[in-house]
Formats: C-alpha cells, sequence, structure tokens
C-alpha cells in the first residue's frame, strides 16, 4: 500500500508502532503532513538505550502525532525469549534472535490496542531493504488479516522524498524535530532487555573496526574483570527459576542475568556479516549477555537429558525454529509445530547448572548432580574408567565385531580399487 491508496481509502487515523528514533519521528511528521491523524505505540521492552520510554511519546507528539502511548510488552518478550533459549535457536553467526522475536511481541501488542481504538491502518518504518519488513507484515496478516499495513519505506513517494537516512536528518532539522544529533549517532541500535542490534552508519564500512560501537549492556571483554565470577541457574522444567539461589520473575532473571553477564562482556560485540531474508547481506554487532548466559547454561542441561537420537530431532528443530523467527514467521505453523515437538525435552530439563564468567566467555562449571537436583539426567558412572557401573567390557567385543564387518568390505574395496589385479 503507497500514500495514494491510503489516501483512497478514505481513512484519517493510523496508528503505527514506533521506537521514537529517526525513522519514528520522520514517518509521524510525513504522515501528519499528508493529512492523517496519527496515533504512537511503543511497546515497553525494556529498551536499555532509552532512560524514560516517557520521553518517546514526548518526542512523537512533538513530531505531530494526534496520539502517543506506551504499551507493556515485557512478559510475553521474556516469555519469547524463553522459547528462543529452548530452542537454542541462534542464526547465522551465534546471533541469539533477539530483534527477530520481538517484532511478533511487538506487532501483537501494537495491534491490540488498533482493535480496541478502531484503526484499521498500521504503519511501521522498517526499511525496504531489511528483514524487520517482513517480521511486521506477517505477524500482521497472521493476527489481523482484514488489517491494512503501510510501510513507508516500500512507498515510492516518501522514497523518493527520503532516499537516505541523510534527507531524514535534515527534514528533521529542517521542521525542529526532537532526533539525536547526526554527530554522536555512528550507527542505529534497535533494543529490547534480550539484546541490541546496532548496525548502519560507520558500521557499514568493514575497513573499520566495530571497537567503536559503545556497549549498551555490559562492557567489551578486553575491559571486563579480571577475576572469574561463577552464577547458578536453576531450571524446572525448562524455566530459570533462580539465579545463585534467588527465586525471581522471569523477566527479573532476564534483567540480573543481563547485569551480571554484561559486566563480564558475555554477548557483548557479537560480530556476524549475515543474510538478510531479502537476500542482501548487512554487517551487525550484536549484545545479549543475559540470553548468552542462560543459553549456554541451558546448552549444558540438554548434554545430560538428551540421548542420541534425541540430540539429532533437537538439532534439527532448533535450526528450523532460529531460521523460522529470523525470516518472520514465527507464529506460523511450522514453528507452533517445532514448539510443540519441543515440549516433551523442555518438560525433562530440570537442573542446577553453574557456569564461569570471564572475558567474554561463558564456561560449564559445576552440576548439582543428583536424583532430585537433575531427576532426568542419563549421566551415570557407566563411561567411568574405575570398575564401576553396569557396563561390561566384554559385552563390547560383540558390538564391535558387527561394526566390523562393513569396515573391513570397505577396506577390501579400497584395496581392490587400488589394486585392480588383487582378488
Amino acid at each position: 500500500m503507497n500514500i495514494k491508496e491510503l489516501l483512497k481509502k478514505g481513512t484519517t487515523d493510523v496508528g503505527g508502532a514506533v521506537s521514537g528514533g529517526l525513522d519514528s519521528c520522520t514517518v509521524t511528521h510525513w504522515l501528519a503532513e499528508q493529512g492523517f491523524k496519527v496515533h504512537c505505540f511503543t511497546v515497553d521492552l525494556g529498551q536499555p538505550d532509552e532512560e524514560s520510554l516517557d520521553a518517546v511519546a514526548d518526542r512523537m507528539l512533538a513530531c505531530g502525532a494526534a496520539s502517543a502511548e506506551i504499551v507493556p510488552g515485557r512478559e510475553p518478550l521474556a516469555e519469547a525469549g524463553l522459547k528462543v533459549i529452548q530452542a537454542q535457536a541462534r542464526y547465522e553467526g551465534g546471533y541469539w534472535n533477539t530483534t527477530g522475536i520481538a517484532r511478533p511481541v511487538t506487532t501483537a501488542a501494537v495491534l491490540s490496542r488498533l482493535k480496541e481504538e478502531d484503526i484499521e491502518v498500521f504503519f511501521h518504518g522498517a526499511t525496504g531493504r531489511g528483514n524487520d519488513q517482513v517480521r511486521f507484515q506477517l505477524a500482521a496478516n497472521m493476527l489481523w488479516p482484514e488489517l491494512a499495513v503501510y510501510a513507508p519505506w516500500r512507498d515510492p513517494e516518501y522514497v523518493k522524498r527520503f532516499p537516505g537516512r541523510q534527507k531524514m536528518i535534515e527534514y528533521c532539522q529542517a521542521n525542529g524535530l526532537p532526533i539525536k544529533p547526526p554527530r554522536v549517532a555512528r550507527y542505529s541500535t534497535d533494543a529490547n532487555f534480550l539484546g541490541l542490534t546496532h548496525e548502519a552508519g560507520d558500521l557499514e564500512d568493514v575497513t573499520l573496526s566495530p571497537t567503536f560501537v559503545e556497549p549498551g549492556m555490559g562492557v567489551w571483554p578486553k575491559d571486563a574483570p579480571d577475576k572469574p565470577q561463577v552464577v547458578s541457574v536453576r531450571w524446572e522444567e525448562g524455566v530459570p527459576v533462580a539465579l545463585n539461589g534467588k527465586k525471581k520473575d522471569l523477566v527479573s532473571i532476564f534483567l540480573e542475568a543481563n547485569r551480571l553477564a554484561g559486566a563480564h562482556g558475555v554477548g557483548i560485540g557479537t560480530h556476524v556479516v549475515e543474510n538478510r531474508f531479502v537476500g542482501i547481506k548487512s554487517r551487525g554487532i550484536y549484545e545479549a549477555p543475559g540470553m548468552e548466559l542462560m543459553g549456554r547454561s541451558y546448552e549444558y542441561l540438554l548434554q545430560f537429558i538428551l540421548d542420541r537420537r534425541a540430540r539429532e530431532l533437537y538439532d534439527h528443530l532448533s535450526a528450523v525454529i532460529a531460521k523460522q523467527v529470523y525470516q518472520g514467521y514465527w507464529l506460523d505453523l511450522a514453528t507452533a509445530s517445532a514448539l510443540a515437538a519441543l515440549e516433551p525435552i523442555t518438560r525433562l530439563a530440570t537442573g542446577t547448572i553453574a557456569v564461569r564468567l570471564y572475558k567474554g566467555a561463558v564456561s560449564f562449571d559445576t552440576a548439582e548432580d543428583t536424583p532430585k537436583a537433575m531427576p532426568h539426567s542419563l549421566y551415570t558412572d557407566d563411561a567411568s574408567m574405575e570398575a564401576v557401573g553396569t557396563y561390561d567390557h566384554l559385552d563390547a567385543e560383540g558390538f564391535v565385531k558387527v561394526l566390523g564387518v562393513s569396515a573391513k568390505n570397505f577396506g577390501i574395496m579400497q584395496r581392490r580399487r587400488m589394486d585392480p589385479g588383487e582378488k
């Protein structure tokens, strides 16, 4: 849908998901100039880069919005982030999909308010070259098929008026809109309490070291303390219920994990030149300290409970879910089916895993390996080098001989190939 179609539709009220950044300010003011009543909704995702979300609402009003509102979203984001951890759903290069999973959460929260206000046009400021346009669009289509979606970056008139960030900056400055000074913004940041995504601006120049990025959720590993810290995570049926023995709700656990891990440079500065869904490559610098801490802890727990065949299935489902999140299909049948297939595994994920944080790394420290603490563990003393356990060395004789049949036949075939004259 373009601006002409939107005007022809005859509606005057449009509602959008806004972050308060350059795109949000530009789109809001430009739509207001076209005669629309612009209603801005900012979902509270615990954005670490915003001191006050109320300030975002004030900025939108200053940009010409008819209304600006903060919508709660921390709890659903925490629940979605946990599912990403349970699936170990990381995209290329170890990216924890923190932005990808936030988009359907944001869309669902905003669409709920649009329905309440009888607003039938949803807009967003995602670029036509990125993944987010797909994520917003598909989530909106699945949640509210009849809803009209307006994406300015796919509107010829808008793109002609604002071909790039510099023109947007000039427009905002000319209209006195409250954006950050361009000299401060060397790159663009998308934020929620699961993680930060840094891209664009000077980060597009791969000849530049990304060390000019200022971490928002911790420190670079080189600046982390020289002393390691051990953090324990208690999991009950796939859900973290306590950090270092202190019980907390899920949102608080994420926030505390961010604090602990970020201080040691864990999950800070992940560099990825990734394949976007639209078919182009982009460079991103990612932060996700709490996700990395809890994600590694959960992976160590899985090592105790998954047998070989369950691990193969799990790894396949993990790859499917990671791609689904990244490409914007979080709400479709494939994702629902894959998550349902993980449920039997998730229910077994009970245990306490302690990890060691040091200079950006997360390593295994200890596990409370008792039937009560980790009731579904398959780890026993059968692999011991001592004379314990129920595994009898002599039982392996027949097993190894059976395996050797095909190995010997392969060896004979190889020898004949190298020496055709041999029978």
